[in-house]
């Protein structure tokens, strides 16, 4: 497949290794906002953030300013070096969080992160064996990946040892096929007997997103975070929270497990960070961190503490503060809940709306009584809303649904968000003929 930039240059997708599947038909030349242009003037309406990382928008005038003034300064230094933009974004990452989450370390991604956290879960406790969702997504690299239930598992050999899943919480598809649309956390309670079953004994921690992305726009029920947190520290496992896609305002609030009321031991964040660069961060308490530091805690990358991102980080924080889109964001995301809500009353096949503030997922099906996933309806709506401009993105995994995935920036506009929504509802009546 080849595309032709201008009447002189031409580009091929021959040459690159295919990661994800397919890669899209159109090549990105400019970004903007909520927007994207293609090599041939296409615009695109982005309701993915990107790969859900650029909260701020594309390109927000914040982090190119940040970037200029960064490459004045330093941009990268040995791993053992730090530079003030790392030292004041620690100081003003911790700043927001609640006691005792009182150290941080920055490195490149979310999987890097979770990385950092399983790794520092096991030197610390002694064990080994880290539970997570079947819905989850925590990365890439070994013991994240490991722990990453929702893709990705067959066919490339055995995961770490110790790892053991919990059944995702999902109101609207019970795993357990005990509770319709209100769950009473029976989930939970038989899930950790199983894994009681078959640890070992060497138990060391629990990573769970507030919110599951990858596996269908799951946010956890009330009460669930907070008897997780009981359970886990009965059998002495840490309490990792993944807020990879939610945090730093996209759910309406700072950081997505406040409204639980429960704090982690350790907190990864990563995409939101960055607002489209590679940042993320894993921070823990100071206890932790002293005993992991005694007993030799190895975490080298790299990229670890970089200067020029670490000033991005600042940029993003400071913006978020300064122009109020956690408000912004809770407002939007109610502009768009409505909207959808709205579409469901006219469309069948939209059987679910849910999610919290900016992240919110639509989950399409064949029938509303029975709740079977409309599978080939979810891909023909997504290829027909980005033929009509708009950027959504399907989830679809065995027994995770057919959930259409939106969080557009907390910079959008109501009229954009509304221009989403009138092609989300042209693509349904045409893929429906309804």
């Amino acid at each position: 497949m080849s595309r032709r930039i201008n009447e002189h240059v031409s580009v091929s997708f021959h040459t690159l290794i295919r990661y994800g599947g397919d890669f899209l038909d159109a090549v990105i030349e400019r970004a903007d906002g909520a927007w994207l242009t293609t090599v041939d003037g296409r615009r695109i309406l982005d309701f993915t953030s990107g790969q859900m990382c650029a909260t701020l928008g594309h390109n927000h005038p914040a982090i190119v300013r940040a970037i200029d003034e960064a490459c004045r300064r330093v941009l990268h230094l040995h791993s053992g070096m730090v530079s003030p933009d790392v030292l004041e974004l620690a100081d003003e990452l911790v700043a927001l969080l609640p006691e005792p989450l009182r150290r941080a370390m920055f490195v490149s991604t979310g999987g890097e992160s979770n990385e950092a956290a399983l790794r520092l879960a096991k030197l610390t406790t002694g064990g080994f064996e880290v539970v997570a969702f079947t819905g989850s997504w925590h990365g890439m690299t070994a013991g994240a990946s490991s722990s990453t239930y929702s893709a990705g598992r067959k066919n490339y050999g055995p995961a770490m040892p110790g790892t053991a899943a919990l059944p995702t919480p999902n109101c609207y598809r019970c795993p357990i096929q005990h509770c319709r649309d209100r769950c009473d956390l029976t989930c939970l309670d038989v899930g950790m007997s199983l894994v009681d079953s078959q640890s070992v004994g060497a138990q060391a921690a629990v990573i769970v997103e507030p919110i599951l992305s990858s596996g269908g726009i799951v946010p956890l029920p009330d009460g669930y975070l907070a008897r997780l947190r009981q359970l886990a520290g009965e059998r002495g496992m840490l309490l990792v929270i993944d807020e990879a896609q939610t945090a730093f305002g996209r759910t309406g609030a700072m950081f997505a497990f406040e409204r639980h009321g429960v704090v982690p031991d350790v907190l990864t964040v990563s995409k939101t960070l960055g607002g489209g660069l590679p940042l993320a961060a894993t921070v823990t308490t100071e206890e932790l961190e002293q005993d992991a530091y005694e007993k030799g805690y190895l975490y080298f990358t790299s990229h670890v503490s970089d200067p020029l991102p670490a000033a991005v980080g600042r940029a993003v924080l400071a913006t978020i503060v300064a122009d109020g889109l956690l408000e912004r964001s809770a407002a939007l995301g109610e502009h768009l809940r409505a909207g959808l809500l709205e579409l469901a009353d006219r469309h069948e096949a939209i059987g679910d709306v849910r999610g919290e503030g900016l992240m919110i997922g639509v989950e399409l099906v064949a029938d509303r009584d029975t709740r079977e996933p409309a599978d080939k309806l979810g891909v023909a709506v997504t290829t027909r809303c980005l033929e009509l401009g708009l950027n959504v993105n399907i989830v679809k995994f065995p027994g995770l649904g057919s959930v259409l995935r939106m969080a557009p920036p907390m910079t959008a506009t109501t009229a954009e968000l509304d221009t989403g929504l009138e092609i989300l509802d042209r693509a349904l009546t045409e893929c429906t003929g309804r």
